[in-house]
């Protein structure tokens, strides 16, 4: 038998967070009860979820799913460790108070990906010199999350300073264990890295899994047409699992061989008004589970 894992979802495919007009119109009620319809066990937070837990609890547990986690932006580049801290509490009592496992975080100072006019290629690169100061804060940070019982899982992402595959194997490198890695396999694809190859390197420090699929061909136009994360979003070039050009079933085999446990999530962005999000969240769903148990996985 192999580890357990739970497969959930993100709302970001019917209610998108950078760029609001897509399916801002959708009720979070639809979100939920459609997520729930697919299969889906658990979801991440978004812009729409009330960030009280007296409140959040009750909605969840209505519709039979639980939270899995949610996005911090930290700005560790330009705030000492007691800053984020600070800013970071509110966030980190509600996951607490949820029962997450897991804070999703991201560097975002600086970061282009939510400017739908600004192309990728203006994307912030750190310094040399600040890696070592951002590094050290990012440890003492996870070690802080880690006392209040969760694992930091830093999110690689397009359109801020750790995008590419040797910006996750520095950050890797230079951060302590404390630090888990959010294996993004859309953003990886997208930036040209290789998932494979950065799951065997790091498969120990893998925290949690967004499983997100690439359409190539649409990848290869957004790099000729240097446009935006965003712009790229709206034109398709991420969809579910089985729907793309990611090998999941390699990525998976090895993330499982690794002893991973947790939730493998379905966070794949398009226009809901191009990709009904009940349609794609069912393929995603299917695709993902059959490739989890193909990996060895138990669900």
């Amino acid at each position: 038998m192999g580890n357990l894992v739970r497969i959930g979802t993100n709302p970001i495919a019917w209610s998108n967070d950078d760029m609001r007009e897509l399916g801002g119109a959708t009720p979070l009620e639809v979100c939920l009860s459609e997520a729930v319809e697919a299969g889906y066990q658990g979801i991440e937070l978004g812009h729409k979820f009330p960030r009280d837990a007296n409140v959040l609890a009750p909605i969840l547990k209505g519709h039979g799913i639980e939270l899995i986690s949610g996005w911090y932006s930290s700005e560790l580049l330009s705030r000492s460790v007691d800053e984020e801290i600070v800013a970071l509490e509110p966030h980190l009592s509600l996951l607490t108070a949820m029962g997450c496992d897991v804070v999703v975080w991201a560097e975002t100072s600086g970061c282009v990906h939510g400017a739908k006019d600004t192309p990728l290629s203006e994307r912030p690169v750190m310094r040399e010199e600040d890696w070592p100061v951002f590094t050290t804060r990012l440890s003492e940070i996870a070690a802080h999350v880690k006392r209040r019982g969760l694992t930091l899982a830093y999110h690689h992402h397009m359109g801020t300073v750790i995008e590419t595959e040797a910006e996750v194997d520095r950050l890797m490198a230079e951060t302590s264990d404390d630090v888990g890695l959010l294996l993004d396999t859309g953003h990886l694809t997208f930036a040209g890295g290789d998932p494979l190859a950065v799951a065997k390197r790091h498969a120990s420090r893998i925290a949690h899994v967004h499983c997100k699929d690439v359409r190539l061909g649409v990848l290869a136009d957004v790099k000729a047409s240097s446009s935006s994360f965003l712009s790229g979003v709206v034109d398709g070039v991420f969809t579910v699992p089985g729907d793309g050009d990611v090998d999941f079933p390699a990525v998976l085999k090895v993330v499982a061989d690794a002893g991973y446990s947790g939730w493998l999530v379905v966070e794949a962005e398009q226009d809901p008004a191009k990709a009904n999000p009940l349609e794609y969240a069912r393929m995603g769903y299917a695709s993902l589970e059959a490739y989890a148990r193909e990996a060895g996985f138990a669900l």
